[in-house]
């Protein structure tokens, strides 16, 4: 088996498959210490700590993971607290910040004798319709390699070899949802006990805790925006007026130590298999991270594809990698719907037109039925927290 990518879809699978005796290999294009310190997403749902628990992957976030179950909504009409973990399914996020559990993956992979190339970069998928498709890399040394074997799986991302080794006929669908981020991560310990969503006039401010040092913070900003166009004096100043702090408190102020601009849009191929080749994670779909679906999405992917292979290759059962693009496709899209609602709740168009003023109200209508009935924080809870 082969693997393109060390992401959690990745390690994930190739966990499963080596502690199930499958030999596996994973191809990854960058060193192990930018693995292991890209910092991305951190909110783990209970179905993602589920899995990991069940394959002896969750050693990490049971020591060092932090249980979040509130989410604090700041408006033009006031703020209002929901704890979903008393809603919907009962279920709260854990949150562990993505390097960490990449880190926590990588160690127990090799500990388990998985075989990973750092530096290796997947070029091409070349006969995916046969039993003995191929990999074309570039090996760490620049040399031209070949890796073969009987399933691929592209865990590489949507610029990933995977994606690009697609055949003609797959379907892409893909929306752009005009919205872009200034995505900060502070050294500043976090300023309220719950998930921040700040719905404002001059755009949204979202505050995740990810440690007790460390902060991550978004700005809605201009499409266009460069990532160090804004001063660490006016981005805090700008989270203070939507966050709306001189109202409900200060927030603690530290060294924005990374940024990046984020264009939210949703990306979904289908189907998911072509041959040999499997999609997962990012590469299946992309998501916006108004609803931090994207890890949660490419674990629970990962622990289908593997249960899928081992069946495969140890009992001769193909039912579930034919399965496998439906089954996978049914939660992509559930959370797809679930991101596009909450963007359409957090963001509303700028402007004094009537199209801009009704689109504003019905957000605004949206969010009062959110703080007043229990059938939509039941809603909003199964969704929020569930995959």
């Amino acid at each position: 088996m082969v693997v393109l990518g060390a992401g959690p879809a990745g390690l994930v699978l190739g966990n499963i498959l080596v502690d199930h005796g499958i030999d596996c290999v994973v191809l990854e294009r960058a060193e192990r210490t930018h693995v292991e310190t890209r910092a991305r997403a951190g909110f783990l749902a209970a179905n993602t700590v589920r899995i990991l628990k069940q394959h002896g992957l969750a050693e990490g976030l049971d020591r060092r993971g932090q249980i979040h179950s509130t989410c604090e909504f700041r408006t033009e009409d006031g703020r209002f607290r929901l704890d979903y973990s008393g809603l919907g399914q009962g279920e709260r996020h854990t949150v562990y910040p993505q390097q960490d559990l990449v880190t926590d993956l990588l160690t127990r992979y090799l500990e388990r004798g998985g075989q990973i190339r750092f530096g290796t970069e997947a070029v091409a998928v070349r006969d995916a319709d046969t039993d003995r498709p191929e990999v074309d890399v570039r090996e760490a040394d620049r040399r031209p390699g070949l890796w073969r074997a009987r399933y691929v799986a592209g865990c590489d991302g949507r610029h990933g070899a995977a994606r690009r080794s697609l055949p003609a006929g797959t379907v892409r669908h893909h929306r752009d949802h005009g919205v872009t981020w200034l995505g900060l991560l502070a050294e500043a310990p976090p300023s309220l006990d719950a998930v921040g969503y700040a719905v404002h006039e001059r755009g949204f401010a979202g505050h995740m805790a990810r440690t007790s040092e460390v902060t991550r913070y978004y700005l809605q900003c201009e499409r266009g925006t460069p990532a160090g166009a804004w001063s660490e004096e006016r981005i805090w100043d700008e989270l203070d007026l939507r966050m709306r702090a001189r109202e409900y408190g200060p927030l603690r102020r530290g060294r924005v130590v990374q940024r990046s601009v984020v264009d939210l849009e949703s990306d979904v191929l289908e189907p998911l298999r072509h041959g040999a080749l499997f999609l997962v994670g990012d590469a299946a779909g992309l998501i916006s991270p108004s609803a931090a679906k994207g890890a949660n999405l490419a674990v629970l992917e990962a622990a289908v594809l593997a249960r899928a292979l081992i069946d495969d290759l140890t009992a001769g059962d193909p039912k579930g990698l034919d399965a496998y693009s439906a089954r996978c496709l049914t939660h992509i899209w559930r959370a797809q719907e679930f991101s596009h609602w909450m963007i359409g709740l957090l963001h509303g168009p700028s402007g004094a037109d009537g199209e801009s003023l009704f689109h504003n109200s019905l957000r605004r209508s949206r969010l009062t039925s959110l703080r007043t009935s229990r059938s939509q924080q039941d809603w909003f809870a199964e969704h929020y927290v569930g995959v």
